[in-house]
């Protein structure tokens, strides 16, 4: 220790070793921070590959590292009294411990991130993923710094486990909507603008994931909260996968003795002028084409136009306008669309009870 300094500053021994150390840290602290900045440069060089991973790492622990190294050297180089070296040690323990969690969770969160950048879907899932990483290291993290100290978890733990058995039953809805809510960012079965129904009835577009419910918008504008829970164990129909576009089918029905020919063309005429006029929603791709199903009705020949639409909604104007165009060109080819028609057949009991009333009438 250079004594003429302390002589100088008129310092104690004990005062002067230990401004040394907070010099010393701090040092190791503002070179960190460069350090962090150099690295953060070269890691934003090389976005998109492996470099930004492994800058990106090195980053992140710069400034720990140093700050690690810092207190190593104070330890050795100043001779500071036992309650004081007693306390560096275990803060030098502590930190040691620190870094030696934070680095596998940055390792881990780095690989997300890189996961995250590959594939967009990816980010709802990452970003619980990440909390739930965190929040596991620091808390091994947090239990072996406590037990460095001297303090004992025992009767800690043993009042956690009692309290959490109550805590699970008194959260056993909010912990199911929790789980149900990580499988269905996990799993995707939906996703942010997909149109869904349930098979309870519910449908519109899916407006927000959320660990605990999902919403969505329905068609008239209104807002369907569904707990996670009830989507999970739902049949639900996913009209925007695995693509938008759909097929619609319009039933058209005519009378008995129309030319079935005849509406079949006609009826493709009606899709493909309708593409070509430009139909909101209505695809030219795939070409319209009409098929005799389901075929012989009570009192018509059925037919079912079979066109495309580009998104779900898109099928309600498509309906609208093709209909109205069927009904001006079936007028105008003269082809009927008949009314419900009965036949009544009679037993000849029943002819007779009529004819014996109809005599009996005329008579009176």
């Amino acid at each position: 220790m250079p004594t003429h300094f302390i002589h100088i500053l008129r310092l104690r021994p004990v005062l002067f070793d230990a401004v040394a150390v907070a010099c010393l840290v701090m040092a190791s602290f503002v070179l960190g921070f460069i350090f962090n900045r150099v690295f953060h440069h070269w890691a934003n060089k090389f976005r998109g590959g492996w470099g930004e991973l492994f800058f990106a790492l090195l980053q992140s622990l710069s400034v720990p590292l140093l700050i690690l190294a810092g207190l190593s050297m104070a330890l050795a180089l100043f001779h500071l009294p036992p309650r004081w070296q007693h306390v560096e040690s275990k803060a030098l323990i502590a930190l040691i411990i620190a870094v030696l969690f934070y680095f596998p969770t940055k390792v881990v969160l780095l690989f997300l991130r890189r996961l995250q950048i590959k594939d967009p879907g990816f980010e709802q899932v990452a970003a619980p993923i990440s909390f739930i990483i965190k929040a596991l290291f620091a808390l091994i993290g947090v239990i072996l710094v406590l037990e460095n100290l001297g303090i004992h978890l025992t009767a800690v733990w043993t009042t956690l486990g009692i309290g959490s058995v109550a805590v699970a039953l008194a959260l056993q809805d909010t912990l199911n909507n929790f789980f149900a809510g990580f499988y269905i960012l996990a799993d995707r079965p939906i996703k942010l603008g997909d149109y869904i129904k349930l098979d309870s009835g519910q449908e519109g577009y899916v407006i927000h994931i959320g660990w605990r419910s999902t919403r969505i918008r329905t068609l008239s504008n209104n807002i369907v909260v569904l707990p996670n829970s009830t989507l999970a164990k739902a049949v639900v129909t996913n009209y925007s996968l695995p693509e938008p576009r759909m097929s619609l089918t319009i039933p058209v029905g005519v009378a008995y003795g129309t030319d079935p020919n005849r509406v079949e063309k006609v009826l493709v005429e009606i899709g493909n002028e309708a593409a070509r006029d430009g139909v909101p929603g209505l695809l030219a791709e795939p070409e319209p084409n009409v098929r005799f199903i389901p075929g012989f009705g009570d009192s018509s020949l059925n037919f079912s136009l079979n066109v495309q639409v580009g998104k779900f909604v898109d099928q309600y104007i498509v309906q609208h306008e093709l209909r109205k165009r069927i009904v001006v060109r079936f007028q105008k080819e003269g082809i009927e669309m008949p009314f419900p028609t009965r036949t009544l057949v009679l037993d000849k009991s029943v002819l007779a009870i009529l004819e014996e009333g109809t005599r009996t009438s005329r008579r009176g």
